[in-house]
């Protein structure tokens, strides 16, 4: 990415740099992107955690990306809140991202507990990874229960995932759609949402969340999961019009 570019672009001339506080706060609906500098300084600062935390925590409507140099090294890492140029420094640690989060998007949200929501949907990922899917039913639900700030439609989906292979296919579409409630274009929702339709042979209704997905992301048609998706639904329809 060309650091020069996204600096004459999008940041004002010597904009502030925040460091422990806030001077000034973005306005949240504004927003629509933060950039994290994972250049050669910012990264041995620990700049590809701030991305990590950051891209967890984010509302859905914002973009969370990495970028070139900020031009700030001697304050790193950095990063920049868009379209306003707000440049954020010395966000080298989780906590400090989560704290960057809360302040930007949801002031009186516990950055703790978000931070603590986003580890159980970590764990939540290793155990769903090992097929121990009550366990990580059990973690999702405790994410959940913090009520966090920032990715609960993240969590929520993949709860639906879980719920969808312990057979609670109900389970799994409400799941669905309190993530799709919470981020209306979440293609990966529909997706769940399709699934638990397909599960519950309500095959209409699965066509039209498989539909919904392309309509977001058009680019999935062409992966091995979507595609076998269809194969099932075309399958499913095939034997319920089989005399």
């Amino acid at each position: 990415m060309d650091s020069s570019l996204l600096l004459s672009a999008h940041v004002a001339p010597s904009p502030p740099v925040i460091r422990c506080r806030f001077d000034c706060c973005a306005k949240a609906q504004q927003i629509q992107e933060i950039r994290v500098c994972t250049n050669r300084t910012c990264r041995r600062q620990g700049s590809f955690q701030t991305l990590e935390t950051l891209s967890g925590l984010a509302p859905p409507n914002v973009a969370v990306k990495s970028c070139g140099c900020l031009g700030r090294c001697g304050g790193g890492p950095n990063l920049v809140v868009l379209p306003d140029g707000l440049i954020v420094g010395h966000c080298g640690t989780a906590a400090r991202a989560a704290e960057v989060m809360v302040t930007l998007f949801a002031g009186g949200y516990d950055p703790k507990s978000c931070l603590n929501a986003l580890a159980l949907r970590k764990r939540a990922d290793i155990e769903f990874a090992k097929r121990n899917f009550t366990e990580a039913e059990l973690l999702l639900s405790q994410a959940i229960d913090l009520k966090p700030f920032g990715g609960i439609h993240v969590t929520f989906k993949c709860r639906s995932f879980v719920r969808l292979e312990l057979g609670n296919y109900s389970g799994a579409l409400k799941d669905a759609e309190e993530a799709l409630a919470l981020a209306p274009g979440y293609y990966e929702a529909y997706i769940c949402q399709g699934d638990a339709f397909l599960a519950l042979n309500k095959f209409d209704l699965a066509e039209q969340s498989y539909l919904a997905s392309l309509d977001v992301d058009p680019s999935i048609r062409h992966s091995k999961s979507f595609k076998a998706r269809i194969t099932r639904l075309q399958e499913k329809l095939a034997a319920a019009n089989t005399p």
